[in-house]
Formats: C-alpha cells, sequence, structure tokens
C-alpha cells in the first residue's frame, strides 16, 4: 500500500460537531417566517449539502431567499457558542503534523462559516489548505473539491486518503478514485458503507492513525 501524505477531511460531523448550532438557527429561521420547529435528528440528518441545499430541505420556494438571509445572520452568532470539536480531533491532528503529514479541508460549507468554525475550535493552523465548495463552485459528491486539492498540494491519488462522515464523502471519494475513510456519529447511518468496499470504517478519530502507522 502507498504511503499517505495527504489527509482531506471533512468538516461538520468528521472534525467539528456543530449540529446543535445549525438546528438553533434552523429552528430560529422557521419560527421567523412562520414555520413550526423541526427536531435535533431530522435536522443533523439533512445537513452537509451546503445551506442553500439545506434551506431547500426546510422551507417552501418562495421562502428560502429569505430563510438564507436570516439563517446566516443568526448562524454566526450560534456557531461560536455550539461549536465542538469531535473527541481526540486537536490530538490526531497534531500528530499527523509531527509525522509531517499534510492535511486539509474540503467542505460544503460556505467559506465564511468553515473559517468560522476553525478559528472558533483553534484548529486551523494544523491544515495546509481548507477549500469549500463555494469557492469553486461545486459541492461534493462532485470531485472537484478534492481533485483541486490533490493538484494544488502536489500529491498522487494514491497518496491521498478522505475521511468524511457522510454518504456524500463516501461518492466523493469513490469519483475522486482515493481511499476513504468514515467515521460514526456523524449524519450517516454506518450501513451506508456497504456500498463502499474498499472504505474503512472508524467510531474515533483517533483510530485513524493506527489504520495508516
Amino acid at each position: 500500500m502507498t504511503r499517505k501524505k495527504l489527509f482531506i477531511f471533512d468538516l461538520d460531523g468528521t472534525l467539528a460537531d456543530a449540529y446543535r448550532a445549525i438546528e438553533r438557527s434552523l429552528n430560529f429561521t422557521r419560527s421567523r417566517v412562520g414555520l413550526s420547529k423541526v427536531s435535533y435528528k431530522e435536522a443533523k440528518q439533512k445537513v452537509g449539502r451546503g445551506d442553500r441545499i439545506f434551506m431547500e430541505t426546510f422551507f417552501p420556494p418562495e421562502k428560502i431567499k429569505e430563510a438564507l438571509l436570516i439563517y446566516r445572520k443568526h448562524h454566526k452568532r450560534t456557531l461560536k457558542i455550539h461549536s465542538r470539536l469531535r473527541p481526540y480531533a486537536k490530538q490526531m491532528l497534531m500528530r499527523l503534523k509531527r509525522k509531517g503529514k499534510l492535511t486539509a479541508i474540503a467542505s460544503n460549507r460556505p467559506k465564511l462559516f468553515t473559517n468560522l468554525i476553525l478559528k472558533t475550535l483553534g484548529i486551523r493552523r494544523y491544515f495546509n489548505m481548507v477549500l469549500c465548495a463555494d469557492e469553486i463552485n461545486s459541492n461534493k459528491p462532485n470531485p472537484k473539491i478534492l481533485n483541486v486539492l490533490m493538484k494544488k498540494i502536489g500529491t498522487t491519488k494514491e497518496e491521498t486518503v478522505f475521511i468524511g462522515d457522510m454518504d456524500i464523502d463516501l461518492e466523493t471519494a469513490k469519483r475522486a478514485k482515493v481511499d476513504v475513510v468514515f467515521i460514526k456519529g456523524g449524519s450517516s447511518r454506518p450501513s451506508v458503507v456497504s456500498k463502499y468496499k474498499n472504505a474503512k470504517t472508524i467510531s474515533l478519530l483517533k483510530e485513524l492513525l493506527r489504520l495508516y502507522e
């Protein structure tokens, strides 16, 4: 097996837990436009494809533009209060850096909120590059985001692994033809892994190091 040089991470559900912030901003927005609340579980299951698509899931077409403006304004505040690192995230990132590995973020979140989470959680310095879907006008599972990262950082597909918590992360890696690791506890159920024969599964981020040492 080719040694991995580049570890690309999804953000939400993989390194960070911002589900409570998402649920609060969503329900604040729904209340502002006269809609009832949705459950935390339902909100968690629908994230990961960018906030515009998220709005399309929970609001009628004529309300989406208004809802997106309300949601984004409210979300700037709630992310600072309710974002958390997943267990062992910082320790794992520090260890990868000590080993001389390259690291990156590939997120469907807008750049503004991705950077806000990274700053709030104090982990931006651990990444060689951060790339968001709105910067390249292409959302996962389109593999463009991974291909751009590999090209700019200078690694091959064989030297790269993508780590995520959703079915779209697995599909993105498959289309980009890179190895993928699925972490449990995010938005997608572990059963989605069965569709991807080469996917590895972990429960905690510290297990990632054992796979590639």
